[in-house]
């Protein structure tokens, strides 16, 4: 079982990571309407969703928004958060429909969770397959270059009496970060692993799948990319077509 299917749902998961829903969603979802310039009613499908943070602002701008994740508990929220939106739970490996969806993404680091990068090239095909022809694609990555120098060892996080000691370290190419829950008298252990996939490497898997590349980004705000500044590696695809 993937670490991923143990973690993603637990309410810890939440927890830690959704200070980051209102501080990034919005202008996320902003910044690719506004880029793609999608009319109201465009198929968007937004992979790995979680519990449906981007998805709300896809929906809000009047898309037609689908999300697919593998963790049944998340889907189970974002389908109480996003009624509107229709929720799927999929691995994104495998393809989620054929020329159907006008704009697909991919955010937060969501690529790079399998073991080998046979794994990760499944998923561009799989988007490769589910966008109509001339439809786009996006990844939010890291860019290993900046982040891996600046790997932080260890670190302690409160948040709302719930006690996070989380260490990180490189092992056999991926970024491994251990995590201790301590809640009241429950004690957790979980883990994250995420494949370092370098920004060339992630190009290789784009073009490998037939994407023409329209822009690299850092983050949210589209400012250029710097392979040693960035600390976000953003690419910007379109599939052939009209």
């Amino acid at each position: 079982m993937g670490w991923y299917r143990e973690w993603f749902g637990t309410p810890w998961y939440g927890l830690l990571y959704g200070h980051r829903d209102e501080l990034e969603a919005q202008t996320w979802v902003d910044t690719i309407l506004r880029r793609w310039q999608l009319p109201a009613g465009s198929q968007v499908l937004d992979i790995a969703c979680g519990r449906g943070r981007h998805a709300f602002w896809f929906a809000r701008a009047g898309m037609k928004v689908t999300g697919i994740d593998i963790s049944e508990e998340s889907i189970a929220e974002a389908r109480r958060n996003v009624p509107e939106a229709d929720f799927h739970v999929h691995d994104m490996r495998r393809s989620f429909g054929s020329n159907m969806f006008d704009g697909i993404c991919c955010l937060f680091t969501s690529l790079g969770y399998f073991d080998t990068q046979a794994d990760d090239r499944k998923v561009f095909a799989a988007a490769m397959d589910a966008l109509s022809p001339g439809g786009r694609f996006v990844i939010d990555f890291m860019n290993a270059n900046v982040v891996l120098p600046g790997l932080v060892p260890e670190e302690n996080i409160t948040r709302e009496g719930v006690h996070f000691h989380i260490t990180r370290s490189v092992e056999e190419g991926a970024i491994v970060k251990r995590i201790r829950v301590e809640d009241g008298h429950q004690v957790h252990d979980f883990i994250e692993k995420v494949q370092v996939l370098m920004p060339d490497e992630l190009e290789r898997m784009a073009a490998e799948a037939g994407f023409s590349i329209e822009d690299r980004t850092d983050g949210p705000d589209p400012t250029p990319f710097d392979p040693f500044l960035s600390t976000r590696f953003v690419l910007w695809m379109k599939k052939p077509g009209a």
